[in-house]
């Protein structure tokens, strides 16, 4: 980083900050048992988190050799997010350390914040559950821009929303477990962190150091030891 402190933290929201995947796993074990089907394996469930319920409900029609048309992914897509937002928070949990790390931040006057490609509908009522809402100073999602992730437009909007011009977006560090998040925060001109905990694909796994991250964190332990070391300091 080439200014002296960290004026802001934002992270990914699944896979990244909160681990969301084994409601995902329940979900989909639920609408195949209902079907008669067979659920796919919980690391293949894992895999598919990141890039959204269409590919998770795709998944499970693959494992079962159903008809994989528009009609019918899009029907089963929609159950399963009906299904979510009833549901939405019966395994789901800040990863491991990272609460404290979000304490740290708290008691220190950091503000952080979430640019997730997750609907506003579903991450507002997830940060409710988890009792996170009112802890973070901004939310960004799909449906607040025009352009998504891997776009810098979300990040541009979360530091509008702090309060802070671009021209300081590299002292905002910017989470995340996705080729898409690596490539928006860096398009943006923030000091990226890779998170590689997350719901990585074993095929991208060899690939992560060609994402452009300037760091890797392979645990949430080792997160919370990178982003609490000497290499940041903050306001």
């Amino acid at each position: 980083m080439s200014t002296n402190y960290v004026k802001a933290v934002l992270f990914d929201l699944d896979g990244t900050l909160i681990d969301t995947a084994t409601d995902f796993v329940r979900i989909i074990g639920q609408m195949s048992e209902a079907n008669g089907w067979q659920t796919p394996s919980t690391a293949s469930i894992r895999e598919q988190v990141s890039a959204g319920a269409g590919a998770m409900v795709s998944l499970m029609l693959q494992h079962n050799n159903q008809p994989l048309n528009d009609e019918q992914v899009q029907l089963y897509r929609q159950q399963f997010l009906d299904t979510y937002e009833a549901d939405i928070c019966v395994d789901s949990h800040v990863f491991p350390g990272l609460e404290l790390l979000l304490d740290f931040y708290d008691s220190n006057g950091i503000p952080w914040g979430i640019v997730t490609n997750k609907p506003r509908y579903l991450a507002t009522k997830l940060l409710e559950c988890l009792n996170l809402d009112e802890r973070c100073s901004v939310l960004v999602c799909p449906d607040d821009v025009s352009n998504t992730k891997p776009d810098p437009e979300p990040m541009y909007l979360a530091l509008e929303k702090l309060g802070l011009p671009r021209g300081v977006a590299n002292s905002v560090i910017y989470v995340g477990d996705h080729i898409r998040d690596i490539q928006a925060g860096a398009a943006a001109g923030m000091t990226n962190v890779l998170a590689s905990y997350g719901y990585i694909p074993p095929e991208d796994q060899d690939n992560l150091s060609s994402w452009g991250a300037d760091y890797i964190a392979e645990t949430p332990k080792a997160l919370v030891q990178l982003l609490r070391s000497k290499e940041f300091d903050y306001l």
